[in-house]
């Protein structure tokens, strides 16, 4: 799209729903792969109550008749969900709107339609060899991968369709696409926010939140999902302790990344925060545990690759079948693990105010060397989950904001801090972006 429609939330509050959404549903129409899924007449609808409301002076959310975008593994009543996978095109269609998308609809969300994904959630490069891959619109000149898995739902953000799309994240899948388009991603903590309705990949790991433009269009859509809205309080930048972990996370970085990020740090220095560089070598012990999703998908998964595996995208089949051979004794004593990891990590997090680090070590690479190649596929999928998935094996919060300088390649910057911390974490956030501007705004 070369005409942004959607600005963040505030700035629409005037304009009229009806041609916003006309608008946005006729560009998602021409979008590329973008969408699996659109929803005009329920879009409509809520567009024009929101009209006739606010012509009556009738109080109602700010999200009101405002386009919403719904990752397509999540229920949406009278429609197939496809989780970005053929294998599930003759499934029975939803039944009930998932609670999520309950929540959206009653504070008047205009849903325009599901975003095309991963298969199955399944990788951070947003590759879909079924319904085709989203083109990054950070770059006109050669389509870059938009990050994944929630790869549609970051480019209807990202190119103006939506105001906020609704995405889930069990290893980065709403950080990496926001942070690779320009973007604000929020992973809140695991359990505020329910799963019900939505397609598993881990049930251990697997959160739901939202892409937006701006911290503050965070805050509103966090507040709409979650089981309870958050108090975030007013946080000036002066003082606050900002740790920057050494170990791993800055491992293979891209020379753009780390300019951006040093720029990013000497900003916030100035402002009067405190940069800490610690070791907090125990990240590295995260790693054994990734096995979770694998082990977790392939139980939900079995009876479906047992006999139709051929269905499948290769690359995700081969990540499922990782955890095949995984015992329940072992399966035990990952859990076992990984609570033991947490204990020991989080009293060396909470000292500060704030974990930060680059949300990913590498801009968005080219798409058609990761398609043709499987090595390179692999590669860069690693790089892009490292430093998210992390957090959710810390069942922690994260939000990634934009630091890169106009009109070069996406950069994010990740905040992050342990077990429901959410309220703070977003009230650092909002400071930092207070001091670095938002480039999505």
């Amino acid at each position: 799209m070369s005409k942004r429609i959607c600005s963040a939330i505030p700035a629409m509050q005037l304009a009229p729903r009806r041609p916003l959404i006309e608008a946005s549903l006729a560009a998602a129409q021409l979008s590329d792969a973008v969408f699996t899924l659109l929803t005009p007449e329920t879009a409509l609808r809520a567009a024009d109550l929101a009209d006739q409301r606010r012509l009556a002076g009738t109080p109602q959310s700010p999200l009101a008749g405002l386009p919403i975008s719904v990752k397509d593994l999540v229920d949406v009543a009278g429609h197939t969900t496809l989780a970005g996978s053929r294998v599930l095109r003759d499934a029975p269609v939803a039944k009930a709107d998932a609670p999520v998308v309950q929540r959206l609809r009653a504070a008047g969300a205009a849903i325009i339609g599901k975003t095309n994904m991963t298969e199955f959630a399944f990788s951070g490069l947003g590759i879909n060899p079924h319904y085709g891959t989203p083109a990054n619109p950070a770059d006109l000149q050669i389509a870059r991968i938009p990050g994944g898995s929630s790869s549609g739902a970051a480019v209807s953000v990202a190119s103006g369709m939506c105001v906020a799309a609704l995405a889930s994240d069990t290893g980065g899948s709403i950080r990496i696409p926001a942070a690779l388009c320009g973007l604000v991603g929020f992973k809140p903590t695991k359990h505020r926010v329910p799963t019900t309705g939505v397609v598993p990949l881990s049930t251990t790991l697997d959160t739901l939140g939202a892409i937006t433009r701006t911290v503050q269009d965070a805050i509103l859509l966090d507040s709409l999902l979650a089981d309870s809205a958050l108090t975030v309080r007013e946080l000036p930048l002066a003082g606050l302790r900002l740790a920057v972990p050494g170990t791993l996370m800055f491992d293979d970085i891209d020379p753009h990344v780390a300019a951006s990020f040093t720029a990013a740090l000497t900003k916030l220095s100035q402002a009067g925060a405190q940069i800490i560089e610690i070791e907090l070598t125990l990240l590295k012990d995260y790693l054994p545990l990734s096995i979770f999703s694998g082990a977790e998908a392939y139980a939900w998964h079995h009876d479906l690759i047992t006999t139709r595996a051929a269905e499948y995208d290769p690359r995700v089949a081969q990540r499922i079948l990782l955890g095949a051979d995984l015992s329940a004794e072992n399966y035990a004593a990952l859990h076992v693990t990984r609570a033991a990891w947490i204990a020991a990590i989080t009293p060396e997090i909470a000292l500060y105010d704030a974990l930060i680090m680059p949300t990913t070590p590498i801009v968005a690479p080219p798409m058609a060397p990761l398609i043709a190649s499987d090595d390179a596929y692999f590669h860069a999928n690693r790089l892009v989950l490292r430093n998210n998935a992390a957090i959710n094996m810390l069942d922690g919060c994260a939000i990634t904001l934009p630091i890169h300088s106009p009109g070069s390649l996406p950069v994010g910057l990740m905040v992050a801090g342990t077990h429901m911390q959410d309220a703070h974490i977003l009230g650092v956030a909002r400071a930092i972006e207070g001091c670095l501007g938002n480039l999505s705004a």
